[in-house]
């Protein structure tokens, strides 16, 4: 009989693809480990549509997302809805995922029920609560909490170690999208997934193109800087004819609408539906190079060996900047421009990002975090 009763409270997409990997790790653990699956909602397709690539069914769906919810509205009611499931379920450990509004709402609701946390993708930092808002804030909140850390790089390690964390409550494990990653990359056949996008199937020698992929959607960049990025990608767009642009847009209004109007029409930009992770891994595999402000696909990109352009002024993911794998462009438009062209006009310059190593991890962190709870248990 399983003798460990572990809560895995996810809400958004992102999670949803981190968390895979572990969740499939538990239950492969069934002899010493029950586990449950929370979903507040936080996203609803898109989240649907990851935990379907990965067959992970749902034994709590809280469904508590509304339209156009405030951020202190919606932790409030995500707060209040997982006391009640801790209450009745009543787990030995809650895992939370990284930076989002559920993460932080699940530690404080755990803390508050006395039930033990571990915090995967503990220790990132960007130094800045603005920047990203307000993941920078959650995540703190989570590790203030955590009684297991999991980080996924020694660099993460460091900074918990300067605010205080015990040596022995942090596990180093790798970043857990690199498991879900490479288990996707190996299953998938790249071309039969995007060639069911009809609207980029159709495209005059599609797939002998150069293809740039772009994923914006953060916060911080709703307004002028979004638009900033938009002209880039205009830019860009007409000085290279020959290249095409891909860009699934976020279904926020504060994105859609601005990328519909600043970039319809131009023919070698695909506007396209947001895609389910296995379709997205196909397009980064595709991909001649990635424009992005997320912080998934910073840390998957150079397992693909794909350089990235950042768009942000800071990243709490500094390890791929370092070793030369990315590159922080934030969203002037000059800068994201200069630095595109050269990755398409200098091969030397881009062969020397798409060579570094995955600094993330090696598939294994889901395993490790599996281990560590387990010791914890006995």
């Amino acid at each position: 009989m399983p003798n460990l009763k572990v809560m895995v409270v996810l809400g958004t997409r992102p999670e949803a693809i981190k968390l895979a990997p572990v969740i499939h790790a538990l239950r492969r653990r069934a002899d010493r480990i029950q586990t449950w699956i929370c979903s507040t909602g936080q996203h609803r397709e898109m989240l649907d549509a990851a935990l379907r690539s990965f067959g992970i069914c749902l034994d709590f769906d809280l469904q508590l997302m509304q339209p156009n919810q405030s951020l202190a509205d919606s932790a409030a009611r995500i707060l209040a809805a997982l006391d009640g499931v801790f209450c009745a379920a009543q787990p030995d450990w809650v895992l939370a995922q990284g930076d989002t509004t559920t993460a932080m709402a699940a530690s404080l609701a755990a803390f508050y029920r006395r039930i033990r946390i571990g915090h995967i993708e503990a220790g990132l930092r960007s130094g800045d609560l603005q920047q990203p808002f307000p993941e920078e804030a959650n995540r703190r909140i989570a590790d203030l909490l955590a009684d297991l850390h999991f980080a996924p790089t020694a660099t993460a390690r460091d900074h918990l170690l300067r605010e205080g964390v015990p040596a022995e409550r942090i596990i180093i494990t790798g970043n857990t999208v690199v498991d879900a990653l490479l288990i996707t990359s190996r299953r998938i056949n790249a071309r039969a997934l995007i060639e069911r996008i009809g609207d980029l199937s159709a495209r005059d020698q599609f797939f002998d193109k150069r293809m740039i992929l772009v994923t914006a959607h953060r916060r911080e960049s709703f307004g002028a800087p979004f638009a900033n990025i938009c002209r880039a990608l205009r830019a860009i767009a007409e000085r290279y004819p020959d290249i095409q642009i891909v860009y699934p847009v976020h279904y926020n209004p504060n994105i859609a609408g601005p990328a519909q109007a600043l970039l319809g029409g131009v023919p070698n930009i695909a506007l396209i539906r947001p895609v389910d992770y296995e379709t997205m891994v196909a397009l980064m595999q595709h991909a001649y190079l990635i424009l992005t402000d997320s912080g998934g696909i910073q840390e998957e990109a150079p397992s693909l060996r794909k350089p990235v352009l950042i768009l942000r002024e800071v990243t709490e993911r500094p390890e791929v900047v370092a070793l030369g794998a990315a590159r922080l462009v934030g969203s002037h438009p000059d800068r994201i421009v200069a630095e595109t062209s050269r990755l398409l006009d200098d091969y030397e310059a881009y062969q020397r990002m798409a060579s570094v190593e995955n600094p993330y991890g090696d598939g294994q962190a889901s395993e490790r975090i599996v281990e560590a709870i387990l010791a914890r248990a006995s």
